[in-house]
């Protein structure tokens, strides 16, 4: 009778320990295996999932759905080439130095692992499709990409019913209702190759990164885009009465210009970046699909984003190289194994220079370099709800003259030149758009003190 207890009593261990070693083993949280990386030009939160109330973005939206929306994500610096080389590189702008558009990456980044770069010494097959560091191969890093493309338009695609909206003194600021379909603007054909891409199914895990020019000037798209926004539903935003920048270099130039748009001028301008963001939506939903058909959306990470924001008329600025709220806050979006949850928002703010550690963390990569200057926001991500930086940063540059930014949760503070050629502040929940400079009110200069302080004090 003993024997027979002893038995019993092992087989139940045994069972036991199965059951809890199988439970354990279930309950182990899935990872991602390759990374789907989509940074998009020019593009601000106008989009449906967002809260924009006309703008159609059903795979965009689709993607928020299934992830998380950062509501609170900021460029370091609002132009395409700094912004880039910062997050690329994780270092501040003025850190590496490209503080412009022309500024090349081969001539300041030495021998610092860029971040695809340090994903292919780990064993990743990477692929750079269009427009992901900024414009030629001098502001590339040939040593992460094992291909690169890049795309124009067909010459279909060329043609179309045209204007610009400045009658010519910006010439960039034009629109084009563009002959062909999707696939004769480059974006389309960057769609067409990261479908093949994905659907291929490599062996190696991939860091893909597919780099979306529109809605970035000019303002071209196939006709059925243009169609979705009547002009008479494309409202432009209402200044306060006898608004004016506080400074001449608080905007950039060309604000005479812009001052002499019509209603028109600024509805076609709204149609047409609309048009754009639809047109690059549904590219979006093109890289969807094809993990979804390959049997790989379970198993990608993918990573939505703005290089930075954009003015739609804010401050009546139609552009972007400014350090305000729209200037600087960017959609990103993340949906994955290891994001935690599906149709959730975060309020945890966060730096473009964040991205580059927190990717390195969520993959676990080895020989992470010890430059990067940005933090692991990896627990949020796990963990949408759990607070991140008390405050962020970024910079711009006017000339010789250099514009810094720190924003909390309550207030905005800018300064130009270390203060001498100017300052201002936001109240960020009652102001939120920015328009009444608070900096040399005697009731704030507490405030002013203690974000000036704070300015220079990285976190």
């Amino acid at each position: 009778m003993r024997k027979i207890l002893v038995v019993v009593t092992l087989i139940s261990i045994v069972v036991g320990c199965t059951f809890s070693k199988s439970k354990n083993n279930s309950e182990e949280k899935k990872t991602d295996k390759n990374v789907l990386f989509i940074v998009v030009d020019d593009l601000n939160t106008t989009l449906g999932c967002y809260g924009h109330p006309i703008v159609k973005t059903p795979n965009i939206d689709k993607l928020a759905e299934s992830g998380v929306k950062f509501n609170h994500a900021y460029c370091n610096y609002a132009v395409c080439g700094p912004s880039r080389g910062s997050f690329l590189s994780g270092l501040r702008p003025e850190s590496i130095g490209i503080l412009d558009n022309r500024t090349p990456l081969k001539s300041v980044i030495g021998d610092r692992t860029t971040m695809p770069a340090l994903f292919r010494q780990n064993g990743y097959y990477t692929m750079s499709l269009g427009k992901v560091f900024h414009g030629s191969k001098d502001h590339n890093d040939p040593t992460a990409w094992d291909e690169i493309y890049g795309y124009s338009a067909t010459e279909l695609g060329k043609e179309g019913e045209t204007r610009n909206i400045t009658d010519g003194v910006l010439k960039w600021c034009h629109w084009k209702i563009a002959e062909g379909n999707d696939e004769d603007q480059a974006d389309g054909q960057i769609a067409k190759k990261a479908f093949e891409f994905i659907k291929a199914k490599k062996e190696k895990p991939f860091f893909l990164a597919v780099g979306f020019h529109k809605p970035h000037d000019p303002f071209i798209a196939p006709k059925k885009y243009f169609d979705m926004y009547p002009l008479e539903d494309c409202d432009p935003p209402v200044l306060p009465e006898g608004w004016k920048p506080p400074y001449k270099h608080s905007l950039p130039g060309a604000t005479t210009v812009f001052n002499k748009f019509t209603d028109q001028d600024k509805r076609e301008f709204l149609r047409s970046y609309y048009a754009c963001t639809s047109f690059m939506d549904a590219q979006v939903g093109k890289l969807l699909d094809a993990l979804k058909e390959s049997g790989q959306l379970e198993n990608t990470l993918i990573i939505f984003f703005g290089d930075h924001g954009y003015h739609l008329g804010e401050h009546n600025w139609w552009n972007k190289v400014t350090i305000y709220e729209k200037g600087t806050n960017a959609p990103f979006i993340m949906a994955g194994q290891s994001v935690g949850g599906k149709g959730v928002k975060s309020d945890a703010m966060f730096e473009f220079i964040d991205i580059y550690p927190t990717l390195s963390n969520l993959f676990q990569l080895e020989e992470i370099p010890e430059h990067l200057e940005g933090r692991s926001f990896a627990e949020v991500v796990n963990n949408p709800s759990l607070p991140f930086r008390s405050e962020v940063r970024a910079v711009v540059r006017r000339g010789e003259m250099m514009g810094r930014m720190i924003k909390n949760k309550n207030y905005r503070y800018i300064e130009w030149d270390n203060g001498e050629k100017g300052r201002e502040l936001y109240d960020q929940k009652n102001d939120p758009v920015e328009y009444n400079n608070l900096a040399e009110n005697p009731e704030f200069l507490t405030v002013v003190s203690e974000m000036r302080k704070r300015l220079y004090m990285f976190e």
